[in-house]
């Protein structure tokens, strides 16, 4: 089966669970056939953009990278998971603009929540003055003024949100209608 590949952009602040949603939603749309590459900021970073640090023209390179190999990556079939802070709505929309068929997902989690599940420490560390640039303690966070899809990172779980994100991928004619993939796991 020949598919067009898009992108799904998960945005959020850190810890809001883009990744772990990422990860959820890969293998489900695997199960359904498509070839899925999961772009995470952190490991992207760690190849791609080691060069580059925090402040807000290095974000935006950083999201610029990002955004080429997703674009490479979708125009070839493929459907990239982007987890990526990405805290610039300008960024968000360049990414938009350049790969075209694109499904910005808001991760909206609470900052005192990703403050809990900050298993990496950055939000206690940037509290104390040791971090510097710290997305949602002194670097803005903008939130998408008008995503596809928002996911609630609190009600829900890394799989419900995996599950919610296939129908409303669905619901918007990016997937052919299909059943849950629940049970095929």
């Amino acid at each position: 089966m020949t598919h067009h590949g898009f992108c799904i952009w998960l945005t959020g602040l850190p810890s809001a669970g883009k990744t772990t949603i990422a990860r959820a939603l890969g293998p489900k749309l695997h199960a359904l056939g498509w070839n899925v590459e999961i772009l995470d900021g952190d490991e992207v970073r760690a190849g791609l953009s080691s060069d580059l640090g925090f402040d807000r023209k290095a974000r935006e390179m950083h999201a610029a990278r990002v955004t080429y190999v997703a674009k490479v990556l979708a125009r070839n079939g493929v459907i990239p998971i982007v987890a990526l802070i990405s805290p610039y709505r300008s960024s968000r929309a360049k990414a938009r603009s350049d790969i075209g068929r694109f499904v910005e997902v808001y991760v909206t989690t609470p900052l005192d929540v990703c403050e809990e599940r900050d298993v990496k420490g950055l939000y206690k560390k940037a509290r104390e003055g040791k971090i510097k640039e710290m997305t949602g303690i002194d670097d803005p966070y903008e939130t998408p003024e008008t995503p596809e899809i928002v996911v609630d990172t609190v009600r829900h779980s890394p799989d419900q949100s995996a599950e919610f994100i296939l129908k409303e991928l669905e619901r918007g004619g990016w997937l052919p209608k299909v059943a849950s993939t629940s049970a095929a796991h």
